[in-house]
C-alpha cells in the first residue's frame, strides 16, 4: 500500500530556507510514512529547482500566487492525505507519530505554532486563534485529507489568505494534529514584531470586511 501523505511546499526564492523544511520532512520518508514530495514554485530565480532536484522533489511551475501555488500542489498529489507545510517551517522532531495518530481521526488537522526565535506572544494567539476561532495559518502546517480538501473545493487562486479561506470552507472538520511547526521570524524581526502583528490583523479583519486579496497583498507587502 502506498505511503499515504503527500507533502506540498509552496516556494519563491526559497533556496536558504527549503534545504531545512525538507532535513525535517525526512523522519516521515525513513518511517514511510511520506509517499511523494512536491515543489510548487511561483517562478524562483535562485537555486530553489536546484535544491529541489536534489532532495528529490515533483516541481511544479507557475505564476505567482500562494493559493494558486498550492492549489495546483494540491491536484498534482497521488496520497489520500496532504500536508502542507511553507518552505520557512520545520517540523519539530517526533511529528511523524503525531501526524500517523491524527490520520485516524479524518479529519483537517494544524500545528502549533512556534518561531524560531522569540515571539512566544504572537504563536499564542495564532494557536488560541485556530483552537476557538479554527483559523489556523498555513505557517502552522495542515494536514488534510484529499477526499475532505476536493469536497470544499480546495484552495483559491488569490494571492493572500488562501489558508484562512480554506479554514472557513473546512470550519468543524478541524483538530489540532499534535505536532509542532517551527517558523522563521525573519520578517518578523525585520518589520518588528507589533508592527508586523497588527499588519496581519488588520489584513485578516479587512478580508472578513470583504477587501478583496489583491488588494490585501499589495498593502502586505509594502
Amino acid at each position: 500500500m502506498p505511503a499515504p501523505i503527500s507533502v506540498v511546499i509552496p516556494t519563491l526564492n526559497a533556496a536558504g530556507s527549503l534545504p531545512g523544511c525538507a532535513d525535517a520532512l525526512m523522519e516521515g520518508v525513513r518511517e514511510g510514512l511520506i509517499r511523494e514530495l512536491i515543489v510548487t514554485d511561483g517562478g524562483s530565480r535562485d537555486a530553489t529547482q536546484d535544491i529541489a532536484d536534489e532532495i528529490g522533489a515533483n516541481w511544479i511551475s507557475g505564476p505567482p500566487s500562494r493559493g494558486g501555488q498550492l492549489a495546483r500542489g494540491c491536484a498534482a498529489a497521488r496520497s489520500d492525505w496532504l500536508l502542507v507545510v511553507h518552505a520557512d517551517t520545520q517540523l519539530m522532531p517526533g511529528w511523524t507519530g503525531k501526524a500517523v495518530a491524527h490520520l485516524k481521526t479524518g479529519k483537517a488537522g494544524w500545528g502549533q505554532l512556534r518561531f524560531d526565535q522569540g515571539g512566544a506572544w504572537v504563536a499564542g494567539w495564532a494557536n488560541l486563534r485556530s483552537q476557538v476561532f479554527g483559523l489556523p495559518y498555513g505557517d502552522q502546517a495542515l494536514l488534510l485529507p484529499r477526499r475532505l480538501y476536493q469536497s470544499v473545493g480546495g484552495y483559491a487562486d488569490q494571492p493572500l489568505m488562501e489558508d484562512v479561506a480554506l479554514a472557513r470552507a473546512l470550519r468543524g472538520q478541524l483538530r489540532p494534529a499534535g505536532f509542532t511547526a517551527v517558523t522563521s521570524a525573519a520578517k518578523y524581526r525585520k518589520q518588528g514584531w507589533l508592527r508586523r502583528g497588527a499588519r496581519n490583523l488588520w489584513c485578516l479583519a479587512g478580508y472578513f470586511a470583504g477587501i478583496s486579496p489583491e488588494r490585501l497583498a499589495a498593502i502586505y507587502r509594502r
